[in-house]
């Protein structure tokens, strides 16, 4: 069986301005630019949370051509009003077709994805939703020895936990026992008439954070 760690967290955005405000607000780091995923019409920026892990600020690219396929993180399901929120995670692996096999959760096709000259393996449901309503990873497998945290500045900012907030813990209990997933995770019940979602807490130069849901 392989094993996962916490890659990176996703904030999407409908547009990269917004997320990265949020970001601003929220941590009081501003991310800094990473790139544009052209099989996917989207662009990110990036904040490095520690030496092998990161947050990515996520949105659909409006110079790029529209894609022939719905865009990762449920993006085209995003209205215009939609404030940024703290949307998925990703786990990395050496083994993402191991990882895959074990799942007990589907978690989609492993694809090919490239932003510049960096590649990798990612997991992409045909819906382009994440597993569980959000609160599932999609699963990475990085080329060995490369990693965007490693050129990514320190700002001294580190991922304190990862919430996992699911009606039905238990089934979210299972997939990471299957997948193998190690890192500050904790999974929980939402509060009464909450949906599904994320909520990290993250260490910054002011203090922890805590990153969620935007306010409008």
């Amino acid at each position: 069986m392989a094993e996962c760690i916490i890659d990176h967290i996703a904030v999407t955005a409908f547009s990269l301005e917004d997320g990265v405000r949020f970001i601003q607000e929220t941590l009081g780091v501003a991310p800094e630019p990473g790139g544009e995923h052209p099989q996917m019409g989207t662009h990110n920026m990036l904040l490095r949370l520690g030496a092998m892990c990161y947050l990515e600020v996520i949105a659909q690219n409006p110079r790029a051509p529209l894609p022939e396929r719905p865009r990762w993180f449920a993006l085209d399901e995003l209205r215009a009003d939609a404030p940024p929120q703290l949307s998925a995670w990703v786990a990395r692996t050496a083994d993402i077709h191991s990882a895959v096999d074990s799942s007990t959760e589907e978690l989609g096709a492993i694809e090919t994805m490239h932003r510049g000259p960096l590649q990798w393996l990612i997991t992409i449901a045909p819906n382009g939703r994440v597993p569980l309503d959000g609160v599932g990873p999609a699963i990475i497998e990085w080329p060995q020895d490369v990693h965007p945290a490693a050129k990514l500045h320190d700002h001294g900012l580190s991922l304190i936990e990862l919430q996992l907030i699911h009606p039905d813990p238990a089934r979210v209990t299972r997939l990471l026992k299957s997948l193998s997933i190690s890192g500050p995770l904790t999974v929980r019940s939402p509060a009464s008439g909450t949906t599904p979602h994320l909520r990290a807490v993250v260490e910054t130069p002011h203090g922890p954070r805590v990153l969620s849901v935007a306010a409008k």
